[in-house]
């Protein structure tokens, strides 16, 4: 296909966003709202979600890309459906966070924290098998949610530099990712890209997994070998309550049955070629009714039981006659709590005192509504919803990019490096899997662009599958890279180390990134050439 202007601006607008995904910035945007007097409010912006859209806008108005191309990027070509792998992580991801509420992870925690003792060495090694088993289940951004802020909290407390236990973590969770189809976006878009199923995709990747979860970790323990960052003895001071982390042990068990049998169903039903997201959100759904049911419930028993010791309390306090008049500044908190308590018991209305008295009546209802779904209120900040527009937006511009014919130009150039050798595409298509998940718009993107012309190229069926399983385990590992924005999960990882103020430079995480990273990788492909050379031995 004879390239034109058009598709040379497709291709710059392309390489525009992908840089400001690399380098995202943050900033809020002052706006004036018609709300009472037309009050201030700061709209935050991010580039890595807010450039890829401007660039669709861009093209589309130059007439670079059409309605067709918008479409197909949503509802998908070739077999790979963007809705179904967006509602099928959203559902995993919800069911998974609201585990984690419960304090599942955090009991975890505490039980490998009093096996590990006081010896520094072998704390680090059950951390690290405790993290790569949770990753497996729950998927690689539930565990960098949650064991992130912990392992922040942890080493603070016991004086630990948290450098290797972070770093640890970010790679045993975006290794472990590879097990399950349903670990990270990525899988699910191999698996539908090259049609793999859910069961053979765990099987072509426990092997790479367990290569490179175990050589990940010898090169983390060699360049964390010091006592400055791993001590030998620690201060073991008393043992942690385990049950005291399980803040909802129904909540736990009702999560934890809902998202195992998910897993399960959806493994089955992958025998039948049925979508996925038809398995997942019906559960996700019943877990969100549990979820507001059984909020509620706690609620109301809560407020019976804080309105019965109120009332107790009031016996002891003098009666207040209720009056359109100004309270008296000298009445003390207890006082005030009792009389609020017997007003809402007497009348069925809730009072409060001057000092809120002309607050926003919007945000007295989300007040009210935190209290009664506290679940719902605690996850929905957590949960990524900048994935939906970025997701979309990479898919479109890929799109874009195939109908300009730039992906039958990339599947040419690998036909002619590889030959349509097996083992040849294995690496070539690994090592610049690594390398684009670091430079083409996080691991998601790289995924995307890869299956495409892999797809274009019209390898044999053998070499094709090689290079899907290769492609796994590149964007699995490749998270683990040189820029955080190889991965989303490398972003949130970030995110949260910068608000509890242990942020690692970018320089750092490089650095410490390098090793592990080119021994996974070796280690990895190595395994698959190894796995491919057994199954497909007559083929080759």
């Amino acid at each position: 296909m004879e390239i034109t202007a058009k598709a040379i601006v497709t291709l710059i607008a392309f390489v525009i966003s992908i840089a400001f995904v690399i380098r995202p910035l943050s900033f809020s945007l002052p706006i004036r709202l018609p709300v009472k007097g037309f009050k201030l409010k700061h709209i935050p912006i991010n580039t890595m979600i807010v450039v890829p859209i401007f660039a669709i806008a861009i093209l589309w108005a130059a007439q670079c890309l059409g309605a067709t191309e918008i479409r197909l990027g949503i509802v998908g070509t070739d077999g790979v459906k963007p809705y179904n792998i967006l509602i099928l992580f959203f559902s995993l991801a919800y069911m998974a966070i609201t585990l984690d509420t419960t304090g599942v992870l955090e009991a975890a925690a505490y039980w490998v924290s009093n096996k590990g003792g006081s010896s520094g060495w072998r704390l680090f090694v059950y951390f690290y098998i405790m993290l790569t088993v949770l990753s497996v289940v729950l998927g690689n951004d539930p565990v960098i949610l949650s064991g992130t802020p912990f392992l922040v909290y942890y080493t603070s407390a016991r004086r630990l530099d948290p450098k290797a236990w972070l770093m640890a973590e970010f790679t045993a969770a975006n290794t472990a990712s590879m097990v399950l189809f349903v670990g990270n976006p990525t899988n699910v878009v191999i698996c539908e890209g090259f049609r793999v199923n859910n069961v053979a995709f765990t099987a072509y990747t426990i092997l790479p997994f367990l290569g490179c979860s175990i050589l990940g970790f010898v090169a983390l323990a060699l360049q964390f070998r010091s006592q400055k960052f791993i001590r030998k003895n620690l201060k073991f001071s008393e043992r942690l309550d385990v049950r005291e982390a399980l803040v909802d042990p129904v909540g736990a068990w009702v999560g934890s049955f809902l998202l195992g049998s998910c897993l399960v169903v959806i493994i089955i039903v992958s025998f039948f070629q049925i979508d996925v997201w038809k398995i997942s959100l019906p559960f996700a759904g019943a877990k969100f009714l549990f979820d507001i049911g059984w909020d509620y419930y706690r609620y109301k028993k809560e407020l019976a039981k804080s309105i019965l010791t109120d009332s107790v309390e009031m016996n002891k306090i003098p009666d207040y006659t209720l009056t359109a008049e100004p309270m008296s500044r000298d009445l003390n908190p207890s006082n005030d709590m009792a009389l609020e308590a017997r007003t809402r018991t007497s009348h069925g209305i809730t009072k409060t005192r001057s000092n809120t008295v002309g607050s926003d009546e919007s945000e007295k209802t989300l007040v009210n509504l935190s209290k009664r779904f506290r679940t719902l209120h605690t996850v929905y900040p957590r949960l990524p919803f900048g994935l939906i527009p970025f997701a979309f937006s990479q898919f479109i511009l890929i799109q874009a990019l195939a109908s300009h014919g730039w992906i039958d130009i990339f599947a040419r150039w690998l036909v002619i490096v590889s030959h349509r050798e097996m083992f040849r595409t294995i690496w070539l298509v690994g090592v610049f899997g690594v390398i684009l998940c670091n430079f083409a718009g996080t691991n998601i993107g790289a995924t995307i662009l890869l299956t495409k012309v892999i797809r274009a190229s019209s390898m044999p069926d053998h070499t094709a599958r090689a290079a899907a399983i290769s492609l796994a385990v590149a964007s699995n590992i490749g998270a683990v890279g040189v820029v955080y924005s190889a991965s989303l999960a490398g972003l949130l990882w970030e995110h949260i180390l910068t608000q509890k103020k242990k942020r690692i430079s970018q320089r750092q995480f490089a650095m410490y990134n390098v090793l592990p990273l080119s021994v996974m990788t070796i280690a990895g492909l190595g395994i698959v050439c190894a796995e491919m050379a057994v199954l497909y031995k007559g083929d080759m």
